[in-house]
């Protein structure tokens, strides 16, 4: 993604969270991103395109950053905190925080399914390589790491979703955290319970 694209997807999601992305004209978005219409128009033919590019840009900079922090987090809770944090609890928080998020995830969700599958499955990657090292454990408890992965990374971001708040939303991730540990490790210990 070159540095103009990163600019005007910037842009974009700023004017998208003030005014929605229904009352957001791509006149809007030049004068934001500081470019041209005939510049935007050369990369973004529409709101929609724009969309998908948000999708990839901000799944692209939550991996980069899971990758980066991964040696720090020293065992398979801390990792699981980790990708919860930048895969899902980062964007729940940024859309609590936009006046009209219902207008952005509707936006998002008509035109983006493409883009929000192939971002789905690079963090049910993420999730599978942090399993792998556990798959004798998983596969005796009845389960594959593929499946586990998969259902991970879809339980998380329904939570976002279907949370009462941000309390509420917390809570269902750590009980998919401990749902997690049990079928990788076995019963946690107590001590992971009194970490969060």
């Amino acid at each position: 993604m070159t540095e103009l694209e990163k600019t005007v997807l910037d842009a974009a999601l700023h004017v998208f969270s003030r005014y929605g992305v229904k009352r957001t004209s791509m006149g809007d978005l030049c004068e934001e991103a500081g470019v041209s219409r005939q510049t935007l128009y050369n990369r973004f033919r529409n709101k929609d395109d724009i969309l998908r590019g948000l999708i990839g840009r901000y799944t692209e900079l939550a991996l980069e950053e899971i990758a980066e922090e991964m040696p720090n987090a020293t065992d398979l809770a801390a990792q699981l905190d980790l990708i919860f944090d930048r895969m899902v609890v980062r964007g729940y928080d940024t859309m609590q925080a936009m006046p009209n998020a219902q207008d952005f995830i509707a936006g998002a969700n008509a035109v983006s399914q493409e883009a929000l599958q192939c971002s789905a499955g690079r963090f049910s990657s993420v999730i599978y390589d942090v399993l792998m090292p556990y798959e004798a454990s998983i596969t005796r408890n009845g389960l594959s790491v593929d499946t586990l992965a998969d259902f991970i990374q879809r339980s998380a971001k329904a939570a976002g979703m279907h949370a009462l708040d941000r309390d509420h939303f917390l809570a269902q991730l750590r009980t998919l955290k401990q749902l997690s540990l049990t079928a990788a490790l076995g019963p946690v210990p107590d001590a992971i319970h009194k970490e969060d």
